[in-house]
């Protein structure tokens, strides 16, 4: 399947970038330019709003991946203002608190993905067992 962001002319392209940098549709179209109508022109062709809309994505998986490596750090830190004494209790409790309720919402997650795989294991197996 052709990527759709092909079909775009390289001042397409400049906006859709523009679009994710700046704060507002009309910044966007100055740093592409091209005129604000013609963005949001643009803005109305399924082609663009396809493109603009896988940009979004990666964008955004981008920024969860940078999320996700940022957690060691931000678990040593909470960790270390949880284990301090000279910290204040208040801080400490929080820290302590943070952990808990996130170690206990990683085995809840952890949980319904099995759940989740079990049942998409014996769907499968559901239709398999049809087939024959």
């Amino acid at each position: 399947m052709k990527d759709d962001s092909s079909k775009l002319t390289h001042k397409q392209q400049e906006a859709i970038a523009a679009l994710l940098s700046q704060r507002s549709t009309e910044e966007a179209a100055r740093v592409a330019g091209v005129g604000a109508r013609t963005l949001y022109r643009w803005l109305k062709e399924p082609v663009f709003q396809k493109a603009y809309q896988d940009a979004m994505r990666t964008a955004f998986r981008q920024s969860i991946a940078r999320l996700q490596q940022m957690t060691g750090p931000a678990v040593a830190t909470l960790g270390r203002i949880m284990a301090d004494p000279a910290a204040p209790a208040a801080s400490r409790v929080r820290a302590s608190h943070y952990i808990l309720e996130h170690a206990a919402e990683a085995i809840e997650f952890e949980q319904l993905e099995a759940r989740v795989g079990e049942l998409e294991c014996a769907g499968d197996a559901s239709q398999r067992n049809s087939k024959k």
